[in-house]
């Protein structure tokens, strides 16, 4: 999860289907959602003067961290060395470790906290706008996360893609206005979700500018069989654009953050906006075959070791 220093955070929240209690939120909507029923397919609906507003406040909240020389695009170079020790410890804390320790993933007694959880079948990311977000933002949003798709698959070898029905990783990018809009696409989507994860979408908590749930099964509880990422339209380009990277990724299995983690966008420092060659490192360490959906952490570090030292090109 990011926090700013000034309620603004780049939230993730990674959870099971069976963990209801830790996605229940009880803050209200400031302002009148928008009606399903008043929207026809695909039409635009201009947002309100409050969420206007809030993208007022987000844009300043970027320019502030741009000034301050956050939010690198550069995805890390000589000033952010980082060896073969650095990436298996890394990869530890943010792969096998939930973001929330009282939150953690679990089916029954089964906890993710120290095992391997991601995806083995293949994603499929679908996007959904809600009704106020602009026709341009859409289609540049849509070309972002096709593209980022491909680079995912390409670095972890698994199948992931981008369709426009049938979705198994929905991806929604949504005003504060169009509530009652992602409600009514989720339950269509997904018959049977949770009235906990609806309340989440619904009413994201403050400090909550995008966040990620995913899910798997009682019979594998460590394989993601669905995963639902909220990311608010009113974020300004660039933040936008982050949490398309970080939420993603972290819903394919990186749910962790980690403050040792450098250069990276799991940190919660905002030094980086965008995924970093680091970060591209561990997500090929998470989808290598040689590491198995489950494996406890004490059986896996002798595989990471292996692994971040070809990564890196450093001898065992």
């Amino acid at each position: 999860m990011k926090y700013r220093n000034f309620a603004f955070g780049l939230a993730a929240c990674l959870g099971l289907a069976n963990c209801d209690e830790a996605l229940t939120t009880s803050f209200e909507p400031e302002s009148k959602p928008v009606s399903p029923a008043e929207v026809p397919a695909n039409a635009y609906v201009p947002p309100s003067a409050a969420s206007q507003d809030l993208a007022r406040f987000y844009a300043r909240v970027e320019r502030d961290l741009l000034t301050r020389g956050l939010l690198r695009t550069d995805g890390g170079g000589p000033d952010t060395p980082y060896d073969a020790s650095d990436l298996e410890r890394n990869f530890e804390a943010i792969a096998f470790y939930s973001e929330y320790p009282d939150h953690s993933i679990s089916i029954g007694t089964i906890q993710t906290n120290g095992q391997l959880s991601r995806w083995s079948g293949p994603v499929r990311l679908q996007t959904e706008f809600g009704p106020t977000v602009s026709p341009e933002v859409r289609d540049q949003d849509q070309a972002r996360v096709e593209a980022y798709a491909q680079r995912l698959s390409k670095l972890t070898s698994h199948p992931i893609s981008t369709v426009n029905r049938r979705g198994n990783f929905l991806v929604f990018i949504a005003g504060k206005d169009d509530s009652a809009y992602v409600v009514s696409r989720l339950k269509s989507l997904i018959p049977g979700i949770s009235q906990s994860a609806l309340e989440l979408m619904a009413n994201p908590r403050p400090n909550f500018d995008c966040f990620v749930f995913a899910s798997a099964t009682s019979q594998n509880p460590f394989n993601y069989v669905r995963a639902v990422t909220l990311i608010r339209a009113e974020l300004p380009d660039l933040v936008r654009l982050s949490c398309i990277h970080e939420e993603i990724a972290q819903g394919l299995g990186l749910s962790n953050d980690s403050p040792a983690a450098r250069p990276s966008i799991f940190n919660d420092d905002d030094e980086f906006a965008l995924l970093t060659s680091h970060d591209e490192k561990l997500l090929t360490m998470l989808y290598d075959p040689r590491l198995k959906s489950g494996v406890a952490i004490e059986d896996a570090r002798p595989v990471m070791r292996i692994i971040a030292r070809e990564l890196t090109g450093q001898s065992l």
